[in-house]
C-alpha cells in the first residue's frame, strides 16, 4: 500500500458489543471488555500503518441517559481501568501521542476522580503533535462538539461503523453529525461484523480497500 493513499484520520464507530455478548451467552459487558481489547489492539494497528490521528466513539449521551444503571456504570468502571492501566501513559509518551476526551459523559455522571485522570493524560500528552488518540465519550453530536472537533482534529479519511444491518459494505451510513467530518473524499466502511470481532485482519484489509479505492479516484 502506498502511503500517501491511506487513511491519515480513522474514526470508529464500534456497534455490536452487546450483540455479541447475547451471542455468546455472556452478560453484556462481556462484549464491552472483549470491545476494549479490540480498540487497543486497533490503535495500535492504525498508527503503525501511518494514521495521524485515531478517533473512537466509546459512547454516545444516549447510551449513558437511557441504558441501564449497571451497565453505565460498568462502561465508566471500565474506561477508569483502561485509562489509569500501568503502561496506558507510558505507551502514550514513548509513541508520542496526544490524549484527548471530547463529550459530555460529566453531565451524566460527575466522576471526579475520572475527570482527574483524563486531565492527568490530556496534560502529561499535550505538547506532542505526531499522533492524536481522541475517545468520544457521552458525545452526542451537538454543535458545540462539532465544533471542538472541526478546531482540534482534520476532517476524517476513514470512518468505520461495525455491526451494519445491511449485507456488505454499506459508505453511507451516518450517526450523530459524524458524517459532517468526513473529508469531500473520505470513505465511510459499514460491515456487518461485530466490534468485538472486528480483528486487526479485518481493519487491515479495510484499510487495503481505502486505498485501493483512493488510487482508482486518485489516478
Amino acid at each position: 500500500m502506498q502511503s500517501d493513499r491511506l487513511p491519515k484520520h480513522v474514526l470508529i464507530i464500534p456497534d455490536g458489543g452487546r450483540r455479541w455478548a447475547e451471542k455468546h451467552g455472556k452478560p453484556r459487558f462481556e462484549g464491552h471488555l472483549e470491545g476494549a481489547k479490540r480498540f487497543n489492539e486497533i490503535s495500535r494497528t492504525a498508527f503503525e500503518i501511518g494514521a495521524w490521528y485515531f478517533t473512537f466513539w466509546t459512547a454516545s449521551y444516549n447510551n449513558l441517559t437511557k441504558r441501564s444503571h449497571s451497565e453505565v456504570q460498568a462502561l465508566f468502571s471500565l474506561l477508569r481501568h483502561e485509562l489509569e492501566a500501568e503502561n496506558t501513559l507510558s505507551s502514550l509518551l514513548e509513541d508520542k501521542i496526544k490524549f484527548r476526551v471530547v463529550g459530555n459523559w460529566f453531565e451524566v455522571k460527575p466522576d471526579t476522580y475520572l475527570l482527574d485522570v483524563i486531565k492527568h493524560l490530556e496534560r502529561k500528552t499535550h505538547d506532542f503533535s505526531q499522533h492524536h488518540l481522541t475517545l468520544l465519550f457521552g458525545y452526542n453530536g451537538t454543535a458545540k462538539e462539532l465544533g471542538i472537533m472541526r478546531s482540534a482534529l482534520p476532517p476524517v479519511d476513514l470512518m468505520i461503523r461495525t455491526a451494519s444491518c445491511e449485507e456488505g459494505p454499506n459508505w453511507t451510513h451516518n450517526s450523530c453529525g459524524l458524517m459532517a467530518l468526513l473529508a469531500d473524499d473520505g470513505r465511510l466502511y459499514s460491515p456487518p461484523t461485530l466490534w468485538p470481532d472486528f480483528t486487526t485482519d479485518k481493519f487491515h484489509k479495510v484499510v487495503e480497500e481505502f486505498s485501493r479505492v483512493s488510487r482508482k479516484h486518485g489516478a
